[in-house]
């Protein structure tokens, strides 16, 4: 099955790895163990070990294994949920050349008081992509940038790539206020849309951010523009940024740092939108 975003992605799988450990709703499960099952499948790219014959060119499978074996056994949770949650995170962080992975977890014992094969919990976790606009015009305002950039690059589940200039910008929508500095940053992260943005939310209240008057003064003001070449309308989350297209000082800055990066629904790169937006 191909990985959406990733072109030749190639897949290592693990078939049936078993486990004898202590994950359990009931204290005799905590307490007595059993057995678990686990099936792993890592999405990378193969073409470099299958050139040259290296294991250092690809993911070890024996060492994969014996990383899953010791994390789910020195760990105790209540739920299948968890462990498969903990553990896809804990394989994309340790492996960084795998970019999406498929996790089952069987439990054939399961005590349900039924006769069952086995009941399971299947995820499927990956990397993405996201492009962040940044602004502050009250304040110190590079301070506040660079305080979220560096709040971001602390968090576990997230990773700076690219950071542009910052730049000066005359207020947008109309209020009378101090210029804006602006800038744009490309985003690694682990987090779904919506928990990116309570993240983005957290690191504003940090910087004492007020939303009393739209357009109006900020000390930071952090939007999601892309997230992969997902779509999402919701009451509280529109992405792409439904109105990226038409600000100069989102585009400007982005295409310093992605300037070939597409807007999913009409098409065109970050240096098409802004030669665009220039010209008109």
């Amino acid at each position: 099955r191909p990985y959406s975003g990733e072109k030749n992605m190639d897949e290592i799988r693990i078939q049936g790895l078993e486990i004898f450990a202590r994950h359990g709703v009931y204290p005799e499960e905590n307490r007595l163990g059993q057995k678990f099952i686990v099936s792993v499948c890592l999405y990378t790219d193969t073409r470099k070990a299958g050139l040259t014959d290296n294991l250092e060119d690809s993911v070890n499978y024996g060492e994969v294994c014996c990383h899953i074996t010791d994390f789910v056994q020195k760990h105790t949770y209540k739920l299948l949920e968890r462990v498969a949650e903990l553990l896809a995170r804990e394989l994309l962080l340790t492996y960084p050349a795998v970019r999406k992975t498929d996790l089952e977890i069987r439990k054939p014992w399961a005590p349900v008081g039924l006769p069952l094969e086995t009941v399971s919990v299947a995820v499927s976790r990956s990397w993405h992509t996201a492009y962040l606009a940044l602004g502050s015009n009250m304040g110190d305002r590079r301070a506040y940038l660079d305080q979220a950039v560096s709040s971001l690059k602390q968090h576990p589940d997230c990773q700076v790539t690219k950071v542009s200039d910052y730049l000066v910008t005359a207020p947008y929508g109309g209020v009378e206020q101090e210029d804006f500095l602006n800038g744009a940053l490309e985003l690694r992260t682990l987090l779904s849309p919506e928990e990116l943005l309570e993240l983005l939310h957290r690191i504003e209240q940090e910087a004492h951010r007020t939303r009393l008057i739209r357009w109006g003064p900020r000390t930071l003001d952090l939007d999601i523009l892309l997230y992969d070449n997902q779509i999402i309308d919701t009451p509280d989350l529109h992405i792409p940024h439904i109105e990226m297209h038409l600000r100069d000082f989102v585009l400007i800055p982005l295409a310093q740092i992605a300037p070939w990066v597409r807007h999913p629904i009409n098409g065109q790169t970050t240096e098409q939108m802004l030669a665009e937006l220039q010209k008109n």
